[in-house]
């Protein structure tokens, strides 16, 4: 090994031995870091891990416990001791060797039996402080940076990973995941574009993203959608109904539309597939493309609309360079945030920059796509719709 490269090593880990600063104030060692990934998984979470915990074990000699299933996995004191091996050769794996719940939540969690919300909390804090547990990594979302703060709160120091393929996380400009579900939405354009060709259709592809439109704005504009439909623009039927006439007029006899999972008409709900009681994220969106197809068709009884729902094919499969890219510099940021005391935090991605920020920035807020977005101008500029109502 490079002796500077050892040298640096020996003060890290000399570094680490000396103390870290705990919300309090007292100095505190830090020996063993827990680690989960909670909520909805994507591409990246792999190499997140991996890189948390080879930093951790390459630079400080820290000793690291992954909870199975996010959350669950505290509850019921489900773990396993990550080791070097352990995290080996999962760059490229999709998904997230812990497993994951978007369900289980300490502060209220369900319980079958009364059909009641219990806090566990304390139990929970608890437990990792018996495994000897000195500060936990949390990587997940706006739901998941809620819980780590108040878990900061009551004595368990936390930082926070970012990672949700919808990019709607505040104080970060991207997360991992994102763009290899964008990469998911322009693919399937590039295939349901020569079936719409073929048989003259209207094809309408149904994204994710919650409640903002990253995910459809961003893989729509790439795949060359001829309309876009997302949160932030409520749409009008005729308008969409317009361009789709208005395409077969000029001869091109297809028309793409990209809809995202939370679009709405003017003044009109959003389409809600159903609702999940013993989640912390209760309402679970889907069949706006249906809803679209079905108010399309009287409009434009000549042509035939058919609806693609891509579903989950957007969370799976490996991740695309660079969320590998971005999931690293994140895990390696956060392993150095633990050891410096930087509780209370998250990882964050401002400009080229990896920085820490407050997680009480983060947590249960949304980031929207702003009007004036570069991209939306970019679009319009092209030619795409975004299906607003004519002045």
């Amino acid at each position: 090994m490079d002796s500077a490269v050892s040298a640096t090593k020996s003060a890290a880990r000399k570094a680490a031995k000396r103390s870290t600063v705990s919300p309090n104030g007292k100095a505190k060692k830090v020996k063993t870091v827990g680690v989960l990934t909670s909520g909805g998984d994507c591409s990246g979470l792999n190499p997140a891990l991996r890189a948390l915990v080879k930093t951790l074990i390459n630079d400080y000699g820290v000793k690291v416990i992954g909870y199975r299933d996010g959350f669950r996995g505290m509850i019921e004191n489900d773990y396993v001791e990550l080791d070097y091996k352990s995290v080996s050769g999962i760059i490229d794996k999709g998904g997230t060797i812990l497993g994951t719940s978007n369900k289980a939540n300490p502060f209220r969690q369900y319980q079958p039996k009364t059909g009641e919300f219990k806090d566990v909390s304390k139990k929970v804090i608890a437990d990792a402080k018996k495994l000897g547990i000195d500060a936990l990594v949390v990587i997940g979302g706006d739901g998941t940076m809620s819980m780590a703060a108040r878990f900061t709160d009551m004595g368990l120091p936390t930082v926070g990973i970012p990672k949700t393929i919808d990019n709607d996380l505040m104080a970060t400009d991207l997360t991992f995941g994102f763009h290899s579900a964008v990469q998911v939405v322009c693919e399937a354009i590039d295939r349901i574009n020569t079936t719409a060709m073929s048989h003259h259709r209207v094809m309408i592809i149904e994204a994710m993203g919650r409640y903002a439109g990253w995910i459809a704005l961003y893989g729509g504009v790439a795949g060359g959608a001829d309309v876009i439909l997302i949160p932030e623009i409520p749409y009008s039927v005729e308008s969409v109904a317009k361009v789709c006439e208005r395409r077969n007029k000029q001869g091109k006899g297809f028309t793409i539309i990209v809809v995202a999972e939370g679009a709405k008409p003017v003044g009109g709900e959003l389409t809600v597939q159903k609702i999940v009681k013993d989640s912390f994220d209760q309402i679970r969106l889907g069949g706006v493309g249906m809803r679209l197809a079905s108010e399309l068709e009287p409009l434009i009884p000549h042509l035939e609309v058919r609806v693609t729902i891509l579903g989950h094919l957007q969370r799976g499969g490996s991740p695309i360079a660079f969320d590998r890219l971005l999931a690293t510099r994140f895990g390696v940021h956060a392993a150095h945030m633990v050891m410096r005391g930087e509780f209370a935090k998250m990882a964050a991605l401002r400009g080229n920059a990896i920085v820490s920020v407050p997680i009480a920035e983060v947590a249960g807020k949304n980031k929207f796509i702003p009007l004036d977005h570069d991209l939306i101008r970019a679009a319009k500029s092209v030619g795409t719709s975004f299906g607003e109502p004519e002045k």
